[in-house]
């Protein structure tokens, strides 16, 4: 077992960035100011499987969007933080909130404004298509780019670092 598969084993919270990481990072604007975001139905799973382990999931994004916290309420995200451009202050005030020590904590972001969430995490992980200083960064990176089954991945890889991920398999094959 790698280093980085040594603390996820650990993790207790995984919070994400939206724009980038469960979305592609374009931003749709209909004709009448009207905001669309692409979500990943394999994300959404990866989410769902992850708290079933016990795992809590959070958002943190810079963004303000009634359709995050719509996605955030089907996916029984509790903690969403919105609108807020200090993303590793942000961390800190949720795992305090949260009685969670920032070791046990994953954040995975793609570009700049996500950097020292990344770094502050006990386990920082990033898109295939995140800026080259978050890559650098990050303890893990996806094979896949933002919005397109990289969160997906990353509960993939807490839940095999805790020896659980065949388990959530097997339950699908009954």
């Amino acid at each position: 077992m790698n280093a980085a598969q040594s603390t996820a084993a650990l993790i207790r919270l995984l919070a994400l960035d939206v724009d980038g990481v469960l979305t592609d990072g374009r931003l749709y604007f209909g004709n009448n100011g009207e905001e669309l975001k692409a979500f990943n139905i394999k994300d959404g799973l990866g989410i769902k499987l992850l708290q079933h382990s016990g795992v809590q999931v959070a958002i943190i994004t810079g963004r303000q969007s009634d359709i995050v916290a719509r996605r955030a309420r089907e996916l029984g995200i509790n903690e969403v933080i919105q609108g807020r451009e200090d993303k590793r202050e942000a961390l800190m005030e949720l795992c305090h909130h949260s009685a969670i020590h920032l070791k046990e904590c994953a954040y995975m972001g793609d570009d700049l404004p996500d950097l020292g969430a990344v770094l502050a995490a006990g386990l920082g992980m990033t898109v295939a298509d995140a800026d080259a200083a978050v890559r650098r960064a990050a303890d893990w990176v996806a094979a896949a780019a933002g919005g397109c089954g990289a969160v997906r991945e990353a509960c993939e890889f807490i839940l095999s670092s805790r020896g659980e991920w065949d388990g959530h398999v097997a339950d699908f094959s009954l």
